[in-house]
């Protein structure tokens, strides 16, 4: 299992480039035995982030950092994750036992700031709403979002190859990024499993704003 060397595309400084090792490494320590695949699909994920970054004008290094940490809780079993969502004081206004696959990026955008002080706020909120998504994201939120979604580990479906199409077509950010969350609903409903309330409110004001920029 291979990776691009740090700064293939993009130029890193000396110090983001170590920082970027520095994380790759923790994270391999972390599920390399454990959850080997997700390790694979983790690095995945930050070399999408990266390129996506450099596409779209945002921050490669913050991208590729988020992206690489993204996952850190999938390590976790349920129930730790239950405990440890509690002892952080998660609350979604329904029982955690229902949004379990959305907590992993709300407790470790918790708990990765201690780990890795030197990281900017906006890595850990790009962290958090990779789960939930958001009517107000950043450029580094959604490209996050994407990447999780899109990665070319994730056999094709046809609505994450919509959006890959949309990236290749070099579509506006915000569209791909509502092509993604549309297809994160979609797939939840397709499987009948349960859906957040807040995910309906979040695709409502998407589809309302989208519904706008098309007038």
């Amino acid at each position: 299992m291979g990776t691009e060397p740090l700064g293939t595309c993009a130029d890193y400084d000396e110090g983001q480039a170590s920082c970027l090792e520095r994380l790759e490494g923790d994270l391999r320590a972390r599920m390399a035995v454990a959850r080997p695949r997700r390790l694979e699909h983790s690095l995945s994920v930050a070399r999408c982030a990266e390129s996506l970054a450099l596409s779209y004008g945002v921050d490669p290094f913050l991208a590729r950092a988020a992206g690489t940490l993204h996952d850190w809780d999938k390590v976790l079993t349920d129930e730790e994750l239950l405990s440890a969502a509690r002892d952080l004081g998660i609350d979604l206004g329904v029982d955690l036992h229902l949004v379990l696959p959305l907590l992993h990026g709300l407790t470790a955008a918790r708990e990765l700031p201690g780990l890795y002080p030197e990281l900017p706020p906006e890595v850990f909120r790009a962290i958090g709403l990779h789960t939930l998504g958001s009517a107000e994201m950043s450029p580094l939120d959604m490209v996050v979002f994407v990447a999780d979604g899109i990665e070319p580990l994730r056999p094709a479906s046809p609505g994450i190859q919509a959006t890959r199409d949309l990236v290749s077509s070099r579509a506006p950010l915000g569209e791909v990024y509502w092509s993604a969350f549309a297809g994160g609903v979609e797939y939840v409903i397709k499987t009948r499993r349960y859906l957040y309330p807040g995910t309906i409110e979040v695709y409502n004001a998407l589809a309302l704003a989208h519904e706008r920029r098309g007038r």
